[in-house]
């Protein structure tokens, strides 16, 4: 009996020490599988990267997007058949009629009867109008010719137009082709606008006019005088962008051209536009001008 016992306990024993063993092992795998912090961490810290790096994208590209609804909301302004000058539609644009191609010299003013000017004489050289967005004030003689090859010249008060305002501008403008924008030192509002022939003064960057105004009447064909001339660079010796010849903010003098001068001997030919080295033409057709 008494072995029978010890063998009962032997046995007890044994399945005790079994348990244990299990156990044991069963704590071997948990410990095994514990939860991998680290690469939570780096998932984690993965997602918050790209939710920043979108977000901060989604901000910045906010105001193109507002620009891109702006532009959309204009559309109905863009010119056609039965309405050949959608500006007329638009309260506040001033239209005056101007006969184009009378050329001044380089050295010579030109007594307008705007301002800034939207129309008249001009220089023989046009200020490059390929979305420049020049950061100070350029010689009007040169900015009304590009309006003569169907660009839009946003002109604006340097000390009224700044920061955001100011942006906002530039996204109208910047890179656009048959646009251009520069400060113009004394302008009696904000903002002006000037196509050949049409002007619209505005207080406000945020003005949907602004879109309108472009939409209606950048290159369009029943508007300016020269269909099809280009807006490209002439470069140095001509029109350089890069070192425009500077705004005169001084009174014309007494031998300034009168607004009905019949042009300037000397002054580069209408035929200009045609005469553009080949790298610098763009896909418009060439100048009449």
């Amino acid at each position: 009996m008494a072995n029978g016992k010890q063998q009962k306990g032997a046995k007890g024993t044994k399945g005790a020490a079994g348990k244990g063993s299990v156990a044991s092992a069963r704590g071997s795998v948990v410990n095994g599988k514990q939860t991998p912090w680290g690469t939570i961490a780096a998932v984690v810290g993965i997602v918050l990267l790209a939710a920043g790096v979108f977000g901060y994208y989604y901000v910045a590209s906010s105001d193109q997007r507002a620009q891109r609804d702006r532009e959309e909301a204009a559309a109905a302004f863009t010119p056609d058949q039965k309405n050949p000058d959608p500006s007329g539609k638009i309260e506040g644009v001033v239209k005056q009629e101007y006969e184009g191609g009378a050329h001044v010299l380089p050295t010579e003013r030109v007594a307008y009867d705007k301002t800034p000017p939207y129309g008249g004489p001009h220089d023989g050289y046009w200020a490059a109008c390929t979305g420049v967005v020049y950061p100070e004030a350029v010689r009007n003689e040169n900015m009304v010719h590009s309006l003569e090859h169907g660009a839009v010249w946003i002109a604006y008060n340097p000390d009224k137009i700044k920061g955001e305002a100011l942006d906002q501008l530039k996204l109208r403008v910047d890179g656009e082709p048959f646009m251009m924008m520069s400060p113009y030192p004394g302008l009696d509002t904000p903002i002006a606008l000037q196509s050949w022939g049409h002007q619209l003064k505005l207080d406000s960057a945020e003005d949907e006019r602004i879109d309108q105004f472009i939409a209606a009447l950048r290159r369009n064909p029943n508007t300016y005088p020269e269909i099809g001339a280009s807006c490209d660079a002439l470069g140095p010796g001509m029109f350089d962008p890069d070192n425009p010849p500077a705004f005169n903010a001084e009174p014309p003098g007494p031998d300034a051209k009168p607004m009905d001068y019949q042009g300037s001997t000397g002054a580069p030919e209408d035929n200009l536009g045609t005469q553009v080295p080949q790298q610098q033409q763009s896909s418009s057709a060439p100048s009449e001008e």
